[in-house]
């Protein structure tokens, strides 16, 4: 291919980031390229919080329309944020080898577990899951990218805020004083990155495949599965991990009470030749549990 590639990104600094990751690979197959940097209503919008704004792909579906409407030729999406179904005339092109998956909380002192903290964070899953760990704590919402909710921090009347650790570190930000949050279900194919294009364009979709990252595509697809079957949007209180090692797929998938006072949990090792319906098998299991009940608070 001789043409040049477009790659549609949003233009927070952390989407230009992963873009410019992505044209690094592209590069390792002689393909030249350019960032096109879309404006998302996710970006624009910070006042709510997103599960107020009642939309799924708030940060994807104006890269869906730049696509579909022949402005770029692929678009870079953190996965997590993108909804389990695609739109039509849209197809994977590849996912690369997952970043960290981790949370992190971002401290202002060292007595935020002690006391009565109030953290800040505009992510269901995230509240929720704090809540049910530390029930005597309350949280209040912030919005804006990586740089924005550093910011925000330092003028906040809290004790600290929940952030994902994989921008921090791609960013090269992650303070100091923050602790890994080890205990809490990431969202799902949270750390992993999503490439799309339009599936008519062959030629393009069959060389981005060398790129795909099968074992991180596995689990990605495995998790959100799980989300899809609990017909949870990507800002519900919803967690899933599948790791693979030795042989096994080890998933975890939790759904939370938005107050924290209830939560289901699947937890099992299987083994890979075994797992291809993991994510399913998870979202079945809490389904029985009462899940649905749970969601429809």
């Amino acid at each position: 291919m001789n043409k040049l590639v477009r790659i549609g990104t949003r233009g927070s600094a952390l989407a230009l980031w992963q873009a410019r990751q992505v044209q690094h690979m592209l590069e390792t197959l002689g393909l030249r390229s350019e960032l096109v940097a879309i404006s998302s209503s996710g970006d624009i919008e910070l006042q709510k919080p997103l599960y107020e704004m009642g939309v799924q792909g708030i940060f994807t579906k104006e890269l869906d329309v730049a696509l579909l409407e022949d402005q770029i030729d692929v678009a870079v999406h953190s996965m997590k944020d993108v909804p389990t179904q695609l739109p039509k005339g849209i197809a994977l092109a590849f996912i690369p080898k997952r970043g960290p998956v981790a949370d992190v909380f971002i401290s202002k002192n060292d007595a935020w577990e002690d006391t009565k903290s109030i953290v800040a964070t505009s992510s269901l899953r995230r509240g929720a899951q704090w809540l049910h760990k530390y029930p005597h704590h309350s949280t209040i919402g912030i919005r804006g990218n990586v740089p924005t909710r550093l910011k925000k921090l330092e003028t906040m009347d809290c004790q600290g805020t929940i952030m994902a650790i994989a921008g921090l570190i791609r960013l090269e930000m992650l303070p100091k004083q923050h602790t890994v949050l080890d205990w809490m279900v990431p969202a799902p194919a949270q750390g992993a990155l999503l490439v799309t294009a339009l599936a008519s364009n062959k030629e393009l979709m069959e060389t981005l495949s060398l790129l795909n990252d099968d074992e991180t595509a596995f689990c990605v697809a495995q998790e959100r599965i799980f989300l899809r079957e609990l017909e949870g949007g990507c800002t519900a209180p919803i967690g899933a991990l599948a790791k693979m090692k030795d042989g096994q797929v080890h998933f975890i998938g939790s759904i939370t009470q938005k107050d924290g006072k209830q939560q289901l949990v699947f937890n099992q090792y299987m083994p890979v030749e075994k797992a291809n319906d993991i994510g399913s098998i998870a979202a079945k299991e809490l389904l029985s549990r009462g899940a649905k009940a749970m969601l429809d608070e």
